[in-house]
């Protein structure tokens, strides 16, 4: 989006999104690895049963249908509640102020008449999904508390949520009937049964045996990049293996795994891989985790493929990176504060590095193919008995500029 609240939306959410990943996390479904999770805790925990239902439900519209100022004041709300009378040293007023420029001064231009969105946030604003977000925290309390109570499950992706329930399937109707009514502008559109899609995974409930498996909606298209695109090869390369990783983590049994993975396949021929690129690449992605068996894997070993998921379900996500860099800048003091997720301690950890770092780049020719070491040797010797040597210098090179590596590309061998 160009408008001219851009800035200010980009701005804010900035600011605020990293509070809402600190302290709504544990209510927060951040991808469906994450869902998983939660979901074998929760049958750890011995609260699966033959008669659970799993629930899901989305909010209609939810982005346009945010009340304007009851938002604001939500939002002043959340961050009173968790102690915040400013953020970054800007004021709860001044952050009021800017989020009602974002939302009140959004215009469109409709048969040569211009209009004033009066409900909602705009689509695409950065700031809209912090704020939706911020809003549903305030919705939901209630239904988070009785889910809490009974020891169920919980979760949100921004406008989807999903939950677990050992009551009567007249009850969570009833239930799902009075959160409807929570708020005029916030309708739910629910499934409910033993069986239910969440974001790309199908959960299943078994007679008391929990298996996911990767979920493709009807109206999904095979289509990928073509492998004869004009796209770096490493961007072919990634397609296989994210589809490989996804099939893995979400598939909960061998036998799901294969029957994705020859969807995947099917998928990659149709999109002009060849057969052979296909075979590399999948042996490549098993051979990278020292799976001594891959091949045979691919077919009949249950252990192997538990293990290996097993071992990428460990493996953080892209997402859970996200969030962990987004709640350690909000982390001013880390030596004060109990950091819990080792994750966000890490990127605590190489913040804290950075913070000393002093970093150069020079543009790469061949006379200078000494300077890295020269400009150490000139550091060394000019701040050798000074405070700033134990600044960590970092010399690096960018490519020159080159007119045949510009216009030519020359595609990599399948192998």
């Amino acid at each position: 989006m160009k408008t001219p609240t851009t800035g200010i939306s980009k701005f804010l959410d900035k600011l605020l999104r990293p509070l809402f990943d600190k302290h709504v996390r544990s209510t927060t479904i951040i991808d469906s690895v994450d869902l998983i999770h939660r979901l074998e805790a929760y049958v750890s925990n011995g609260y699966l049963k033959p008669t659970t239902y799993l629930c899901t439900f989305d909010i209609t519209d939810l982005y346009t249908m945010l009340p304007q100022e009851e938002s604001l004041n939500i939002l002043t709300e959340f961050l009173l509640e968790h102690g915040y009378h400013k953020v970054k040293g800007i004021a709860i007023d001044a952050i009021r102020k800017l989020a009602r420029i974002v939302l009140t001064e959004n215009v469109f231009v409709y048969n040569q008449k211009f209009y004033r969105q009066i409900l909602g946030g705009a689509m695409g604003s950065a700031f809209t999904l912090t704020l939706a977000n911020i809003f549903m925290w305030k919705w939901e309390k209630e239904l988070v508390r009785r889910q809490a109570a009974s020891n169920e499950t919980y979760g949100r992706y921004i406008d989807d949520i999903f939950f677990t329930s050992n009551e009567s399937l007249d009850t969570i109707n009833e239930w799902l009937d009075q959160a409807n009514h929570f708020h005029s502008n916030i309708k739910l559109v629910r499934q409910i049964g033993k069986s239910v899609p969440f974001l790309d995974i199908l959960v299943e409930n078994n007679n008391g045996l929990l298996t996911t498996s990767v979920y493709h909606k009807e109206a999904a298209e095979p289509y990928i990049v073509p492998f004869n695109s004009d796209h770096p090869r490493h961007v072919l390369r990634d397609v296989i293996d994210n589809a490989l990783l996804r099939a893995i983590r979400c598939s909960s049994t061998l036998l799901a795994f294969n029957h994705e993975r020859r969807s995947i396949k099917l998928m990659l021929l149709y999109n002009g891989y060849p057969p052979r690129y296909i075979y590399s690449r999948f042996m490549k992605f098993f051979t990278k985790y020292q799976r001594t068996s891959a091949v045979s894997l691919l077919f009949d070993k249950e252990n192997d493929f538990v293990a290996l998921r097993c071992e990428l379900l460990n493996k953080p996500t892209i997402s859970e990176h996200e969030i962990a860099s987004r709640i350690a800048k909000t982390t001013d003091h880390p030596q004060k504060d109990i950091i819990e997720n080792p994750l966000v301690q890490s990127k605590l950890d190489k913040k804290s590095k950075l913070l000393n770092n002093l970093i150069i780049h020079y543009m790469h020719e061949r006379r200078f193919q000494s300077f890295k070491t020269d400009i150490h040797l000139l550091w060394n010797k000019t701040f050798e008995k000074t405070p700033v040597i134990t600044t960590r210098l970092l010399v690096g090179n960018r490519n020159s500029p080159n007119l045949t590596k510009d216009l030519v590309h020359r595609r990599q061998a399948l192998m």
